[in-house]
């Protein structure tokens, strides 16, 4: 007679369900290549749930004694951040994105692994919290699932799901304010956080001169102010990136727009689902003229998200290209009654691989084509303002620290492209690092954005557009002098 399963068994096989494509998503941004994404998955997936079996038995042997823990999907995407760290350890460090074993190596991921104390304050305060209550706040934050999906997911009543997250971010804030007080602290610091902690709260208070000069210089306490600040949309941005780590922001971005893809396969969100996820509409944009690749992509997102970058076999020293992001995760994923294995890799016509693309997210920069170095800086200014313009841009800042920014570009183009460029120079020194749906080369102030292998179309009178990460000094001001594939664009 077969073993019957047990209940773990099924708990861990709906667990694997719900979240196989979350840490997909993550260990793709994490890796060098499509094969190595998924066995870097598989392991931290698997480390991740023996910590959460050991957790529970822990608890039922401690009733009433549960140790701080955090919920499940991002312990698994915890998981892969230590499954990569024990890579470059172990000799393998050649299979993850060069940008992340430099961040294995640096200060910044020792923060991680510290002393509790001088751990980053979004991640203290999440770990802080009642389980139910932070699973609450990371999927209608961070995964950006719709209110009634989070209510059926974690059996919560969908009429009064919007109160209870209105309920849960007060107690994420005041978790924070409290471990942020606990924190060592130099004595200016120390002499802002009660001030930090009023003008935070409301959406009405202005910043004083000087709290705003120090926060443009203290990590720590800008991190303290987009924990405490609730308003605005950075409440996402900050979960994301003090739980998470390195690509936090980009993990961030890719599961808004898988958020967009179930839109765009026609499965909308119910009207009793309650308000729109806070910070949300900042990274939700509408791709005129793509509703039959949002289709395929929510169908065949797994599938794609495994290529390998360049068609062949990852051996670790493939140049990166453009890949779609895991978006849905109702799409098919390995049978969790057995352990999730690298898949075979597609044939080499199943992806497009273009000169100096790059995957979404953190990640190298591809090798400047001098194709993609033939942009319109070089047309006399006076030539392209002559022109009538075909297009309009809107430059979104959707988040800014002391040392970089994170922005979205949309163009609203007059004519159906088959391919696009768009141009664009900033005044005051910044620098772009990282670019999804797009690949990007900067000339001096110049930087130049061209289409991914998925979006190159846009249908006369639609939108295309990418967000970027970059750094900045001093000044912030946005982009200028916009234009595609050569024609000036006017301001939206």
């Amino acid at each position: 007679m077969p073993d019957l399963p047990t209940p773990q068994d099924a708990t861990e096989a709906v667990l694997f369900t719900e979240c196989w494509d979350a840490v997909l998503s993550y260990a793709d941004l994490c890796t060098a290549g499509s094969t190595a994404a998924t066995q870097l998955a598989t392991e931290a997936f698997a480390l991740g749930m023996r910590e959460a079996r050991t957790d529970s038995a822990g608890a039922a042997r401690n009733v009433g004694r549960r140790a701080p823990r955090l919920p499940v999907i991002p312990l698994l995407l915890t998981a892969v951040r230590t499954t990569a760290a024990a890579w470059e350890a172990g000799g393998q460090g050649h299979r993850l994105d060069p940008d992340l074993r430099l961040w294995l190596n640096s200060e910044k991921a020792a923060r991680y692994t510290g002393p509790p104390l001088q751990r980053p304050l979004a991640l203290r305060g999440l770990r802080d919290m009642q389980e139910p209550d932070a699973d609450l706040l990371w999927l209608a934050e961070v995964e950006a699932l719709p209110l009634s999906v989070v209510a059926r997911r974690l059996g919560l009543d969908p009429a009064h799901v919007s109160e209870e997250l209105t309920q849960v971010r007060g107690l994420f804030r005041d978790r924070s304010h409290r471990n942020h007080l606990d924190t060592p602290m130099a004595p200016q610091c120390r002499s802002y956080a009660r001030l930090l902690d009023a003008v935070t709260r409301s959406a009405a208070s202005d910043t004083p001169g000087d709290l705003s000069r120090h926060l443009a210089t203290c990590v720590q306490c800008a991190e303290a102010a987009a924990c405490l600040r609730l308003h605005g949309g950075g409440l996402p941005g900050a979960l994301a990136g003090g739980v998470i780590g390195w690509g936090g922001l980009a993990y961030l971005e890719r599961r808004r727009r898988a958020a967009e893809v179930r839109l765009g396969a026609g499965r909308p969100e119910p009207a009793d689902a309650g308000p729109p996820n806070p910070g949300a509409h900042k990274a939700r944009v509408v791709r005129g003229g793509l509703l039959v690749t949002a289709v395929l992509v929510s169908l065949l997102a797994l599938a794609v998200s495994m290529m390998p970058r360049d068609g062949s076999m990852d051996d670790g020293a493939s140049s990166p290209t453009d890949r779609q992001p895991v978006a849905d995760p109702g799409a098919a994923a390995p049978s969790p009654s057995t352990t999730p294995r690298p898949s075979a890799s597609p044939s080499p016509s199943a992806s497009r691989s273009t000169p100096g693309s790059k995957k979404a997210g953190p990640g190298p920069q591809g090798t400047t084509s001098s194709a993609a170095r033939d942009d319109d800086s070089a047309a006399p200014t006076a030539t392209r303002t002559s022109e009538p313009a075909t297009c309009e841009v809107r430059y979104d800042l959707v988040n800014q620290w002391p040392d970089g920014f994170q922005a979205t570009v949309t163009v609203t183009t007059e004519e159906a492209l088959d391919d696009w460029r768009v141009t664009w120079s900033f005044k005051d020194g910044q620098k772009v690092n990282q670019m999804w749906d797009g690949d990007f080369t900067q000339n001096g102030s110049r930087v130049t954005a061209t289409a991914a292998d998925y979006n190159r179309t846009v249908a006369a009178g639609g939108d295309l557009a990418f967000g970027f990460l970059a750094s900045w000094r001093g000044t912030n001001s946005p982009g200028h002098d916009f234009s595609l594939n050569g024609h000036r664009c006017t301001k939206a």
